[in-house]
C-alpha cells in the first residue's frame, strides 16, 4: 500500500526502500539518506509543503540554504540574511514512538520496530535541520525512554531509537498521561504505532496529548501481512502481545480477518479525523520517502489551521 500522495510517476520514483535501509547499522546516515534524498528527488519545493508567511531575518549559517538569502537586504547592509517562515520558527517536534511486543512483528526483513525507527529517526533529523527542538518518547505499557525536546538532543534521539527493542505488552493510557505531564509546549506530536488498541481509546489517548494544543499526526504501521493475511498453512497462530495460541485454518478466516482489519483502519481514520488529529496508514513495505510525503502534506495542511 502507497500512503496517500506518493506516486510511482512523481519526480522522485526511484524512492528509499526499507529493506536496504534496514541493514545499515547508522541510524543518523539512514536518516540523512531519507531526508536528503527526499529532498533533492520528490519534493520540488524548496520550502518543502511549509507555510510561506514571513516571520523573520536571521543570520546566514553555514549549511543554510542560499535560495533563502534575501538578497535585497544583502544590497542594503553588504550582509547574508536569511527568511525565517512561521512553520520554520523553533517548534518543538516530538516522536512517540511504540516499542511494544507486537512491534517486533515482520514477515520480511523489516520489522514494525525497524520501521517506526526509521521513520522517526527521519522526521526528527529533517525537524533539526529546520531549527526545531526535537525530542522523543519510547513506550509500552509504559514511559521506556524520554528525550525532552531541544535544539541540542537530535544525537540523542537518534542513540535512544538505536538501542529501543521490543518490550511489554503495548497501552496507550498509562503512557500518554505521563507524557502529557510532561510536555508543556505547544508543538507537533507524531505517533509511530502498529494501533492495536480500540479506535476510541486511541481517540482517549491522544487527546491527552492534544490538550495544550499541539499538532497530532499518527503513523499506523502494519506488515503487510498483517493486513492481507497470506498465510496457508494450517497451524496454531500466536498473539504476540499475550501469547495465546490459537488453531487457524486460513482458508476458513482469511476474508473475515480482511474485513475486520479493513474496518478497523476506516474507524482509526474516521475518528481521529473527527478529532482533527491526522492519520496515516503505512505497511512496513512502504518507501519511506512515501511516508514523508505524507507527513509534509498532513504538516502543510497543519500550519493553515492555525
Amino acid at each position: 500500500m502507497r500512503s496517500p500522495g506518493a506516486s510511482s510517476s512523481s519526480p522522485g520514483a526511484r524512492l528509499i526502500d526499507p529493506k536496504v535501509l534496514a541493514r545499515l547499522a547508522d541510524l543518523e546516515l539512514v536518516a540523512r539518506t531519507v531526508v536528503e534524498g527526499f529532498i533533492n528527488g520528490m519534493y520540488r519545493s524548496p520550502y518543502l509543503g511549509l507555510s510561506l508567511d514571513f516571520a523573520e531575518h536571521r543570520a546566514y549559517m553555514p549549511g543554510d540554504d542560499i535560495r533563502r538569502i534575501d538578497w535585497r537586504l544583502f544590497a542594503r547592509t553588504d550582509r547574508f540574511y536569511v527568511k525565517e517562515f512561521e512553520a520554520d520558527s523553533n517548534a518543538d517536534f516530538i516522536a512517540v514512538v511504540d516499542v511494544s511486543r507486537s512491534m517486533g512483528f515482520g514477515t520480511g526483513e523489516v520489522t514494525k520496530l525497524d520501521y517506526a525507527r526509521c521513520l522517526a529517526a527521519s522526521l526528527a533529523y529533517f525537524a533539526h535541520k529546520q531549527r526545531d527542538r526535537v525530542g522523543l518518547v519510547t513506550f509500552d505499557e509504559d514511559v521506556v525512554d524520554f528525550v525532552p525536546p531541544s535544539a541540542k538532543h537530535l544525537d540523542a534521539v537518534l542513540h535512544a531509537l538505536d538501542r529501543a527493542r521490543p518490550g511489554g505488552r503495548g497501552e496507550l493510557a498509562r503512557p500518554f498521561a505521563k507524557v502529557a505531564e510532561a510536555v508543556r509546549r505547544r508543538g507537533i506530536l507524531v505517533l509511530v504505532s502498529d494501533l492495536y488498541e480500540e479506535p476510541q481509546r486511541v481517540v482517549e489517548a491522544m487527546r491527552s496529548l492534544g490538550r495544550q494544543g499541539s499538532d497530532l499526526i499518527v503513523f499506523h504501521v502494519l506488515d503487510p501481512a498483517e493486513v492481507h493475511f497470506p498465510f496457508q498453512e494450517s497451524a496454531g497462530y500466536e498473539d504476540i502481545e499475550t501469547g495465546e495460541r490459537l488453531p487457524v485454518v486460513p482458508e476458513q478466516v482469511r476474508e473475515e480477518y480482511r474485513r475486520l482489519v479493513a474496518e478497523h483502519i476506516a474507524t482509526l481514520s474516521r475518528v481521529l479525523g473527527k478529532d482533527r488529529i491526522d492519520y496515516v496508514q503505512v505497511e512496513t513495505s512502504t518507501p519511506l520517502d512515501g511516508a514523508l510525503f505524507a507527513y509534509f502534506s498532513r504538516r502543510e495542511r497543519l500550519v493553515r489551521r492555525r
